[in-house]
């Protein structure tokens, strides 16, 4: 038994860090530059230090979401919040490359204590569904605004601090949160038979890694590898993350307290929601690193003017996620969900006009593209979620969180890889190899003729352009197909939850709340 505490006070507590481990996952696409100028790192280093964070939140996020059912979340969350203070001073102040990717990694590790923790408070602090809808769309609106608007924060933070202020900025939100947590948060304890399972731990890490690893390793050489070293490091971390994954999976199937309930794809809806959470986050992230080069790239803009044109996408998500309670009053969760999809879809399309204006007008396409894309998708991130939480008895709220989370930032790595990859594929064949990147030919152009100098320079300006056109259209073709992989799984749940009384045969496990009382109105 504990005190009942006030709900909404803490809800704003939690928001904070929601937001913060969000904006880490994205924040050094604007400082990537000047940080690998001051420390030195090469180029895969620079890819290391900005995704050593994202891969340790996805290969421990699980892990986490079972400890704090075991331990208790406050507990948990508290934990976290310290260590993830004191780490990002560590990072502000690193002074080369191999240390300042360890000192992420640790962070990532951090950050995968707070997100199924906040989560799984909100679920104990609201146990009115309609209260709880409101209170998960504005997590989810806090969560993926922070990793829409991590760009923009930077963007400012660049123009008047070095690239360590970008990392000090987490400190005083997590000074907050240790002071009013205790305070206006519950202490209960959720499942204290929960088995964190430490192989399984080790297991499903190394599967991510490795998988992830994989892909960052092809995208580095490229299409095509020159040595068989080249080709022979991807393939086989991409064939261990496969096999440990599998056994991972198998473990997972057969233990009588998962790490990872895997029973839950077993549910159409929710396993439909996870896939959507994958391939939305693959191009809500895609979308984010090309959409920010193409802006400094091609239209020249400084870091601070494309974080302010950057912000709009941030807007675009918290309204997105903020509308979702309300459109789920007046529609079934699938076909708002679905109808979100489809528009983030036409934003694609919007993306693959990219270039064939010039100017203001290509300026105001792109980011209205980006825009719309990041719009559609808030329905998804504030209902979806909902939905996998609501699949598990609330005890395990914690663990089920985690399993969402994963997909987020599993999406968020998987979208900086391939689609980053299809783009640097597409430039290095339209400039037939005369510059890696647009950076390496204005570095080149300085130095030639002024005539060899323009060429140079816009060829690599429409191979960057021709690899945004892709980019739209492969997020169009994947949010298009989510769009319609929901409507066929969700629906009969959804008329159930209008109905408001699920079948008398239906279990137990899958019966949830409608997000923001939708059902028993």
């Amino acid at each position: 038994m504990h005190t009942r505490r006030p709900a909404w006070p803490g809800l704003a507590v939690l928001m904070l860090p929601t937001f913060i481990v969000a904006m880490d996952t994205t924040a050094l696409l604007l400082a990537l530059p000047r940080l690998g100028t001051d420390l030195g790192a090469t180029a895969v280093e620079q890819l290391w230090i900005s995704d050593s964070y994202g891969f340790m939140v996805a290969g421990t996020v699980v892990a986490m979401g079972t400890l704090g059912d075991r331990i208790g979340r406050r507990r948990l969350l508290l934990a976290g919040a310290a260590a993830f203070a004191a780490l990002s001073v560590a990072a502000a102040f690193t002074t080369d490359p191999g240390s300042l990717i360890a000192v992420r990694a640790l962070l990532g590790i951090a950050g995968a204590t707070l997100a199924p923790a906040t989560l799984g408070l909100i679920i104990e602090m609201f146990p009115d569904p309609r209260k709880r809808g409101k209170a998960v769309a504005l997590w989810a609106a806090c969560q993926f605004t922070g990793g829409a608007l991590g760009p923009v924060v930077a963007g400012i933070l660049l123009q008047h601090f070095w690239w360590g202020a970008v990392f000090l900025a987490a400190v005083p939100a997590m000074a907050v949160l240790l002071a009013a947590g205790p305070v206006l948060l519950p202490a209960s304890r959720g499942d204290r038979t929960a088995a964190l399972g430490l192989p399984d731990v080790a297991l499903s890490l190394a599967a991510v890694l490795l998988t992830v690893h994989g892909i960052k390793q092809a995208a580095v050489h490229g299409t095509t590898a020159d040595t068989p070293r080249q080709f022979l490091v991807p393939a086989l971390a991409l064939a261990a993350g496969a096999v440990l994954g599998g056994i991972f999976a198998r473990r997972q199937l057969r233990a009588r307290t998962p790490l990872l309930d895997l029973r839950l794809l077993r549910d159409r809806p929710s396993a439909a929601v996870l896939a959507a959470l994958v391939g939305a986050g693959i191009a809500l992230a895609g979308t984010g690193l090309l959409v920010t080069q193409y802006l400094q790239n091609v239209h020249g803009r400084t870091p601070a003017a494309t974080a302010l044109l950057f912000a709009p996408v941030g807007l675009g998500v918290a309204a997105g996620t903020l509308a979702a309670p309300a459109l789920a009053r007046r529609m079934p969760p699938a076909t708002a969900i679905a109808g979100g999809l489809a528009l983030s879809a036409a934003g694609g399309l919007l993306l693959a006009a990219t270039g064939t204006a010039r100017g203001t007008a290509d300026l105001l396409l792109i980011v209205t593209a980006a825009t719309v894309l990041a719009l559609g998708t808030g329905p998804l991130f504030a209902l979806g979620t909902g939905l996998v939480v609501g699949s598990v008895p609330p005890e395990r709220a914690g663990s089920a969180a985690a399993v969402s989370e994963t997909g987020n930032y599993i999406g968020g790595s998987l979208g900086f890889a391939l689609l980053g990859t299809l783009a640097a594929a597409i430039y290095r064949e339209r400039t037939d190899g005369s510059s890696e990147s647009p950076a390496a030919a204005a570095a080149a152009s300085r130095d030639l003729p002024a005539d060899e100098a323009a060429r140079l320079l816009n060829a690599a300006h429409d191979a960057c352009t021709a690899g945004m056109r892709a980019t739209g259209l492969v997020c169009a073709a994947v949010l298009a197909a989510l769009a319609v992989l929901v409507t066929a799984a969700m629906r009969p749940a959804s008329d159930r939850a209008q109905a408001g009384r699920p079948p008398e045969n239906e279990p137990p496990a899958t019966r949830r709340p409608a997000p923001d009382g939708a059902a028993g109105r």
